[in-house]
């Protein structure tokens, strides 16, 4: 077994041992069964799981010949015309039931578009949640703002909309929630304090394809939404992005910016006109997606179903509760996550907790830790262009304003994440991981002491 693992390595990690019989409880065990096999797999006890869990991602050679007609058609970027990175993004708008969609090298490439089209500027700040992969962060930095930190709701794992307004000055420019492991933000109170300050709204849905919230689709919910299509994504291309918007002025600004700069329907002429990038996606990448879709959409009722069954079950296990999502919401579950209250499990530590579930054959992570003590946002606050865009003042009231974080501080210290692929696995398998949780439950106090 690995000792770390990150958000993009859980998967196809086994364990040896027969499946644990623990989640029967009361009921009569079969003929054969021992006290021994009650015992979580730290304090002598059989696995939980046995044998491996989905891989991912999944390659199918049916898509390799429409692959391969780009590859020897030598028409491999989009600025050759035509191709399949326009059918992509028409595809991917239309299942998003977005008007728009541009689609672009990566997720953090989108972000970066997005944030710079909706005005973002150097000396400005963004509102974003601090409870997320740090391409979010970076992408902020990198547009010479100040990424401000709303709170993280312990319940949602999400953006708390009662911490936004405190956070806004005159410098607050966006709006950035982030529907983080696939769950929605509770996106109306957030829009009405965005429309409340004239801010815009870019939904980092890099993890959140297909997610719902109350009728609509993550990343149609505000301005513009962001998409990855990395390698541990749901649908992907190794690398790859997209942006979706309901308004043509900023679709076609996205374009521009994406594309060096080049003059779009919005802003007639030829050549360059405005500062841009090349974050173009290329006709291969496109080509994979494309043909992934239906397998997409399937699987995302999969993972839902087997989500539902987990939560159903884990939070009937005292010290164990799964994330709450919005009202009339459906998460598409990147990593499923809940979080232990270690009082509930005699003192069992959170990493302590990831100790024992591995050991009985469950990949799991801690996944986001307090990222703003790692230094990054030190390097950008003592850099010479942050002390050139705000004040001393301002910069020290920022730093210390992470100590207010409290609710960020506790969902990084008490979550546990399941990885996507793991939802994948036959409904026997959800048995298994919650057979595994209620044996450590059961046994926390021995295994405290371990």
């Amino acid at each position: 077994m690995k000792k770390h693992f990150t958000r993009r390595g859980f998967i196809g990690i086994a364990a040896a041992g027969s499946a644990a019989m623990s989640w029967l409880g009361a009921r009569r065990a079969p003929a054969g069964f021992t006290p021994e096999v009650d015992k979580p797999a730290l304090l002598g006890g059989r696995p939980a799981h046995s044998g491996g869990w989905p891989r991912w991602p999944v390659w199918r050679e049916s898509w390799e010949p429409e692959i391969l007609q780009i590859l020897r058609s030598g028409r491999w970027y989009r600025g050759s015309g035509g191709g399949k990175v326009p059918e992509f993004e028409a595809a991917y708008a239309t299942l998003l039931g977005a008007k728009r969609c541009v689609a672009l090298a990566s997720g953090t490439t989108s972000l970066i578009t997005a944030l710079h089209v909706a005005g973002v500027d150097a000396g400005d700040e963004v509102i974003v949640s601090p409870y997320t992969f740090i391409a979010t962060y970076n992408a902020i930095l990198i547009n010479k703002a100040l990424p401000v930190f709303a709170d993280t709701d312990p319940a949602t794992l999400t953006m708390d909309p009662t911490s936004i307004e405190s956070r806004i000055t005159d410098r607050t420019s966006a709006i950035l929630p982030v529907h983080i492991y696939g769950m929605p933000c509770d996106m109306d109170p957030i829009n009405a304090i965005a429309e409340k300050h004239d801010l815009r709204v870019v939904e980092d849905a890099c993890q959140a394809w297909l997610a719902e919230y109350k009728g609509q689709k993550c990343g149609t919910l505000g301005d513009m939404g962001c998409f990855s299509f990395q390698n541990s994504k749901h649908i992907t291309s190794g690398e790859g992005g997209a942006i979706t918007s309901n308004s043509d002025e900023l679709a076609d600004r996205c374009y521009s910016f994406h594309n060096c700069g080049r003059a779009t329907p919005s802003f007639p002429g030829t050549g360059c006109f405005t500062r841009g990038s090349n974050y173009r996606m290329q006709h291969y990448q496109a080509s994979m997606l494309l043909q992934q879709m239906d397998k997409f959409v399937k699987e995302t009722e999969v993972r839902r179903e087997n989500a539902d069954y987990l939560s159903a079950n884990l939070k009937e296990i005292p010290g164990v509760t799964p994330a709450r999502l919005p009202e009339n919401s459906r998460a598409v579950w990147h990593l499923y996550p809940l979080r232990i209250d270690s009082k509930q499990l005699s003192g069992l530590s959170r990493d302590a907790f990831l100790r024992a579930l591995r050991a009985e054959g469950v990949p799991c992570s801690g996944v986001y830790h307090e990222q703003y003590n790692d230094g990054l946002l030190d390097e950008a606050i003592n850099s010479r262009g942050y002390q050139r865009l705000f004040s001393a003042k301002r910069l020290k009231e920022y730093r210390d304003s992470f100590q207010e974080l409290k609710g960020n501080a506790e969902v990084c210290t008490t979550t546990v994440g399941l990885s996507q692929s793991l939802l994948l696995a036959p409904r026997s398998d959800m048995d298994h991981i919650i057979g595994a949780i209620r044996k450590i439950q059961a046994h926390s106090s021995m295994l405290a002491k371990a």
